[in-house]
Order: structure tokens, then C-alpha cells, then sequence
């Protein structure tokens, strides 16, 4: 069974930063890309950043370039979101997905962001 358990999100004044973490299990994670997606109140929800199976490539939503890193740790099944210069419209539920082969897409409980003074 996959299971995607996220962590790390909280209150944070703008322009602050914090480092959200995916831990995973129940599927071979080094052989997984890895998202992140957001969903803030009465919108989508909408894809992040991504990074492929080895790290070696990650790509962002035009809104968060420059702001946020996504990585990983394969030893540690963890993927993370490291999100610097925070702003308001970042508040959202910050969600960890990964594509299975035959599950289809699997998604974490979310972890609450707010950024507010």
C-alpha cells in the first residue's frame, strides 16, 4: 500500500521559509518521480515541482522559480520542499503525489502552509 505522509508545514510571516518533507513507503521510491502540488481555498490544485526518479531533474511552476527546491533523498524514501521568500498566495495545502505504475496517482493527508504577518 502506498503511503505518503508530509510534514513541516506551519504559520510563517512573509518572505520566511520553511522546508516541507514527503516520507514514503509501500512502493520502490528511487524508482518514482515525485511531485508536489498545492491547493489553496476555492482553487485547483496545482502542480509544484516535480524531480525525476535520480534527482537529476526538476522542474517548477513559473510562480514558485527561484523561490523553491524540491529534492530527495532515496536512501531516506523522503522527497522535499524547500520553500524560501514566502508569500502570501503561497498559503495553501501543500500536498506530496507520486504516479504508480498500477495505483494510479497516490497523494499524501496535505500539510497546512500560511504565510501571514
Amino acid at each position: 500500500q502506498v503511503q505518503l505522509v508530509e510534514s513541516g508545514g506551519g504559520l510563517v510571516q512573509p518572505g520566511g521559509s520553511l522546508r516541507l518533507s514527503c516520507s514514503a513507503s509501500g512502493f520502490a521510491f528511487s524508482s518514482y518521480a515525485m511531485n508536489w502540488y498545492r491547493q489553496a481555498p476555492g482553487k485547483e490544485r496545482e502542480l509544484v515541482a516535480f524531480i525525476t526518479q535520480t534527482g537529476g531533474t526538476t522542474n517548477y511552476a513559473d510562480s514558485v522559480k527561484g523561490r523553491f527546491t524540491i529534492s530527495r533523498d532515496n536512501a531516506r524514501n523522503t522527497v522535499y520542499l524547500q520553500m524560501n521568500n514566502l508569500k502570501a498566495e503561497d498559503t495553501a495545502v501543500y500536498y506530496c503525489n507520486v504516479y504508480h505504475t498500477w495505483r494510479g496517482d497516490c497523494w499524501g493527508q496535505g500539510t497546512q502552509v500560511t504565510v501571514s504577518s
